[in-house]
């Protein structure tokens, strides 16, 4: 039997009890992301008004021959500090919620997240090298965002090289072993760095915590492709997870190849999480909160999980930003705050149901 006509015996399987309610979550997901980039839209110190704010998108259409009503300080407001926000935020959440499901399915670990493999501490490492000893720029070009992206990279390279020496018939508890052995010791550079530069402390423990504060159009052009081509990749890999969730045993019966699906899927899952956390810091939790809500509402598919993940984690994550720059104003709490304010509750309920899920 070919790999394809296992993914889809197993997805149909897997899927079976949802028959004709597929379309129904995902409306809604979509449903969820419009409000939550509205809310990212209009709500701020400067009160746009849901009208002129939706005459101003109306009169950026074709053929529509809308005006605008906002005054030019308006518009910049809401084209130049308010969208693009909104639309990195989006990506953001939608790139780590996605590569969260993917890595659940292909580790077969409900508790697996983004930064299973040591993206976060080599991307942590990257960035606090960049401001303590570059001063995170060089001229006017930013240097954090390239030394948090090639850290991140760097550290899932090193765990997937060493949990690879071991026999390849351990090899998802070997790669796991090995990510937390990589975080480790990247880890604990990262704080030694910090203790002989404790003058850059404040600007490294801001970029962890995670930021959208000043996102532009630059970061969202930035980050997009990565994102955009690590997500189609993942989504047409989402009834194979179905099959791995079988087993490696079971999927190789099946026609799957386990060994090259894994790295697939880890690689493009690893690109967008470092190109999505090199523009916004370390945002936790997204990748657990938004595939588990899914998979407690829904079922076990990734057929459901993947798309559902990738809409309903943009939206989560707009939220969360409106959320931090409102709860104090007109300070902002850091948005790692914020999910992490949501997630660890939900972590907590994760962790006394997840044996369902094992």
């Amino acid at each position: 039997m070919s790999a394809a006509a296992g993914a889809a015996a197993a997805g149909e399987g897997a899927g079976r009890a949802l028959p004709g309610r597929r379309p129904l979550p995902l409306a809604l997901a979509l449903a969820f992301l419009a409000c939550s980039a509205l809310a990212g839209l209009l709500v701020g110190p400067v009160d746009l008004g849901l009208g002129p704010v939706a005459r101003d998108v109306a009169s950026r259409l074709p053929f529509l021959g809308v005006d605008s009503h906002l005054s030019g300080a308006d518009s910049a407001i809401l084209w130049q500090l308010r969208a693009p926000r909104v639309v990195l935020g989006a990506l953001v959440g939608g790139m780590l919620a996605l590569a969260g499901a993917s890595y659940q399915g292909v580790f077969r670990n409900p508790l697996a997240d983004p930064y299973l493999l040591g993206i976060a501490a080599g991307a942590g490492l990257g960035a606090t090298l960049a401001i303590t000893w570059g001063h995170g720029a060089v001229g006017t070009y930013d240097l954090i965002p390239l030394a948090a992206f090639a850290g991140g990279a760097a550290g899932v390279v090193a765990a997937y090289a060493l949990g690879h020496t071991a026999s390849t018939g351990r090899s998802t508890a070997s790669l796991i072993l090995a990510g937390v052995t990589v975080t480790s010791f990247l880890t604990a550079i990262q704080t030694f760095v910090q203790q002989q530069h404790s003058d850059s402390l404040q600007e490294v423990y801001s970029w962890i915590l995670g930021h959208l504060d000043t996102a532009g159009w630059h970061d969202v052009a930035l980050v997009a492709p990565y994102v955009g081509a690590s997500a189609l990749v993942l989504l047409l890999h989402r009834r194979v997870l179905d099959v791995l969730s079988l087993g490696d045993e079971e999927a190789a019966t099946l026609g799957v190849n386990v060994a090259r699906t894994r790295l697939v899927v880890v690689a493009f899952a690893t690109v967008g999480t470092a190109a999505a956390v090199a523009i916004s810091g370390l945002i936790g939790f997204v990748g657990i909160i938004v595939p588990h809500a899914i998979r407690l509402a829904l079922g076990p598919s990734y057929r459901l999980i993947l798309p559902l993940s990738l809409v309903g984690g943009a939206g989560f994550l707009v939220l969360a930003d409106v959320i931090a720059r409102t709860v104090m104003a007109p300070a902002e709490l850091p948005i790692g705050v914020v999910t992490a304010f949501f997630g660890a509750p939900f972590f907590a309920i994760v962790l006394r149901t997840s044996r369902s899920f094992t």
